[in-house]
């Protein structure tokens, strides 16, 4: 998730490449976080994915994870 909060700061936008990586720094250490493929697979496993999740990733302005 905070993979794509940093790329949606940088770029502003949540449409993110299949094949893009996103550096993420915990602790003062990057690693790579590869984000096309995420969000990808919460997209194919919406209906799994509990509503706090769903709202946040809708928040970021994901539309597919907006209640239909």
């Amino acid at each position: 998730m905070a993979a794509l909060v940093q790329y949606k700061a940088r770029t502003g936008s949540v449409t993110v490449p299949r094949g893009h990586v996103e550096g993420v720094k915990v602790g003062g250490q990057e690693y790579p976080v590869k984000l096309g493929v995420w969000i990808m697979n919460q997209k194919g496993s919406r209906v799994k994915l509990n509503a706090d999740r769903l709202s946040v990733l809708a928040a970021l302005g994901l539309e597919w994870a907006r209640k239909g």
